[in-house]
């Protein structure tokens, strides 16, 4: 991740927090230097990591989660930001303890962290509901309904779900 990233996730980790989420960041430099960096992030970003941090300096972590090919190797304080591109990923991790959700960005596209929220709480909600919820924007929910409506899956959708549509038989995954 990069500075600006870092700076901004520890800005926003009371909306993780709301969510009993935690937040760990990754990089292919060492805990040491994530130390000295944090001191950069905090006085250029207004706020340092408060959240571990993982040092994988020898690409372990990130050749298994498919960050970095297999083939990586050497000294990680050689690499270029071009080698490093691939290093940008996000996962969200359930409440069943599975992936639910990757994202890969280019080195050149910073993070959405807006929909990393709103795909959070879509995670959190379809967990504990079997509900869909939409894509964003006020005429999502519309659509959903008259699909359900045609199909004839029309269902309840518990209280306080607003926007979130009850999820049709056939589109249920079995438990």
């Amino acid at each position: 991740m990069c500075t600006t990233e870092l700076g901004y996730m520890a800005r926003i980790k009371p909306e993780f927090d709301k969510r009993n989420t935690k937040i760990i960041g990754l990089s292919v430099d060492s805990v040491e230097d994530h130390k000295r960096w944090s001191n950069d992030i905090e006085e250029t970003q207004g706020a340092a990591p408060n959240y571990p941090m993982i040092g994988d300096a020898d690409f372990k972590v990130a050749k298994l989660y498919d960050m970095l090919p297999a083939s990586v190797s050497g000294d990680a304080k050689a690499r270029t930001p071009a080698d490093n591109a691939t290093v940008r990923a996000v996962f969200i991790i359930a409440p069943d303890k599975k992936i639910k959700l990757i994202l890969m960005y280019p080195m050149t596209t910073g993070r959405n962290f807006d929909e990393l929220l709103r795909a959070l709480d879509s995670i959190q909600l379809t967990a504990k509901h079997k509900v869909a919820t939409p894509r964003t924007g006020s005429r999502a929910g519309r659509d959903h309904r008259r699909l359900c409506q045609r199909r004839g899956c029309e269902e309840a959708v518990p209280a306080g779900l607003e926007g979130a549509q009850a999820l049709p038989a056939h589109h249920q995954q079995p438990k």
